[in-house]
């Protein structure tokens, strides 16, 4: 069902497990494959103006998490592990054995179970702004919580676009930001996110991960607070970490170039297999 126009917003869909249609974007026909995963609640768009940053070594391939964009919306309970096995149906549809990945916030959480699961399948691994889950993890304060769950729609929004952006950035770059929240979600898969990401917990199966891990976080996120960057690199046996001084959970926009540089860097230290 692939779509030979990079154009389009879909270049086709998959289908997971249990017959939900995943919609995916595969941009170039090069080698290696870099597969970008979204944050939460959100679709391909979280990666706009950024993955073209990598497309001087690699072939970046995006996808729509069900409930979201292009993607079928089933009314079913949702989970990250879940969601790591509609990245592999997307892998396997495209015939893609073995790939590099790269996850922030929710799409790092599934990205932990993606390597951890199948390790053959990943080369090299980059998680941003993301956490081990469980109990083990530092969440969010209460007030960050308070914030986003305001009744008043516009407020809650400012309070998470204050949350990814520093004012300094925002005044630069005043909109509008692709990391918001894909519309036209349902309310049923807009918890059912909530819900994914909030009863993660991935500890256990972290020293699984055989993949070289480089680990990324703005040291002033409260999303999801830096301080779980050290406890993944505790538990990752090939783990890694580097901080974005002054950043928040949008470092790899506000901290573009240099957050790109740094993880292209990462992939290239070891030549991708011809």
């Amino acid at each position: 069902m692939a779509s030979t126009d990079v154009h389009q917003q879909v270049s086709g869909h998959a289908r997971a497990l249990d017959g939900t249609l995943l919609a995916y974007q595969h941009h170039g026909t090069g080698r290696p494959p870099l597969v970008l995963l979204a944050g939460q609640a959100n679709n391909h768009h979280w990666w706009d103006g950024i993955r073209a940053d990598f497309h001087a070594t690699h072939t970046t391939l995006t996808m729509d998490w069900r409930g979201t964009g292009e993607s079928e919306k089933p009314d079913q309970p949702y989970s990250t592990p879940g969601f790591a096995d509609d990245v592999i149906a997307v892998l396997d549809h495209l015939g893609i054995e073995r790939a590099d990945l790269y996850g922030t916030s929710m799409g790092g959480r599934v990205a932990q179970w993606v390597a951890a699961r199948h390790p053959h399948r990943i080369r090299r691994l980059v998680l941003g702004c993301t956490s081990p889950g469980g109990p083990h993890a530092t969440e969010r304060d209460m007030g960050v919580r308070r914030s986003l769950a305001q009744a008043d729609g516009r407020a809650a929004n400012e309070a998470l676009i204050d949350l990814m952006y520093t004012p300094a950035w925002r005044s630069a770059h005043p909109g509008p930001y692709t990391t918001l929240g894909a519309p036209g979600m349902p309310p049923h898969a807009r918890r059912g996110h909530l819900v994914a990401s909030n009863r993660h917990d991935a500890w256990d199966v972290l020293p699984l991960i055989t993949a070289p891990t480089l680990i990324l976080h703005g040291a002033d996120d409260r999303l999801t607070p830096a301080v779980n960057a050290p406890l993944l690199a505790s538990r990752i046996p090939q783990a890694r970490t580097h901080i974005f001084e002054g950043a928040r959970h949008g470092y790899f926009q506000e901290c573009r170039p240099a957050a790109a540089t740094i993880v292209s860097s990462f992939l290239a230290e070891e030549p991708f297999p011809v």
